[in-house]
Order: structure tokens, then C-alpha cells, then sequence
């Protein structure tokens, strides 16, 4: 069945309960996992634009990867204290969608099996940001499982 399982998350409940069913799974199947974070900096590349005038990006992009590797820490030990085989992922990016980013990383890892979780986003909302999981449907050359929060 699966033997490498690739988990993507973020600081959501969705993520908390996809990173879950990733554990549990890992577990019945003797499968590792991969904990990804992707740091979406696209927001911030528009300091050419005035932003970098009121905030220092490269104090906010060290922020953001501080916050994502305890995120990682925690989560590799949550797999790890229940028996799993499992390494972290940070990826960083300012130049691609965090789908892509977490497509391609599943690849290269060798991934069987790709978890995320949904957070459900609709109308305008999913207008403006999009919905990772959505577009992973459409690009994941390995098998998804979307985890969404009842």
C-alpha cells in the first residue's frame, strides 16, 4: 500500500487533523512521513513597491521561519512519540504557488501518498487566495487524501 507519506500543514485546525490522519495512517502501514511547511513569500517580494519602506522583510521572512520550524519540530515529534519514521520539510518560496511547491517537493521525496488538509474556502475568498488543495487535485502526481475539519 503506501509506504511514504507526504503531509503538508500549516498553523489550522484543517492542518492539526490532515497531519492526524497522516500519523495514523504512517502508523498502520509501517509507512514514514514527511512534514512540509511551505513559506509562501510572495507578499512580501512587493517591498519593491513601497512595503519595504514600513516593514524589514528579511526580519519578517526569519520570523515566519522561526515560527515554521518549531511548527515542524512539534509535528515530527507528535509522529515520532507515536511510533512513526519522520522527517521535516521547510520549503521557502516567493516565486510559486504553494501547491506546486508542495507537488514537486512530494515527488522528489518519493512520496506515495500526499495528505492536506481543506479549510473549505469559498465565494470571493476563494477568488483571492485560492485553495491549495483544490489546485493540488489538479496537478499531485501521486494519490491525495484531503482531510476536511467536520
Amino acid at each position: 500500500m503506501y509506504k511514504k507519506i507526504f503531509v503538508a500543514i500549516d498553523n489550522s485546525s484543517t492542518a492539526r487533523k490532515a497531519l492526524d490522519e497522516a500519523i495514523a495512517l504512517a502508523g498502520a502501514l509501517k509507512a514514514s512521513i514527511c512534514i512540509t511547511f511551505v513559506s509562501d513569500e510572495a507578499g512580501l517580494m512587493q517591498h519593491g513597491m513601497g512595503l519595504g519602506s514600513y516593514i524589514d522583510v528579511d526580519k519578517v521572512k526569519a520570523e515566519i521561519r522561526v515560527g515554521a520550524n518549531k511548527m515542524l519540530d512539534e509535528a515530527v515529534a507528535r509522529a515520532t512519540a507515536a511510533g512513526c519514521t519522520a522527517e521535516r520539510l521547510l520549503i521557502e518560496s516567493a516565486n510559486r504557488r504553494v501547491a506546486d511547491a508542495i507537488a514537486e517537493a512530494a515527488n522528489s521525496w518519493g512520496g506515495d501518498l500526499l495528505v492536506i488538509g481543506a479549510h473549505g474556502v469559498r465565494g470571493f475568498e476563494r477568488l483571492l487566495v485560492g485553495s491549495v488543495a483544490e489546485n493540488l487535485t489538479r496537478i499531485s502526481l501521486i494519490s491525495l487524501l484531503i482531510v476536511r475539519q467536520p
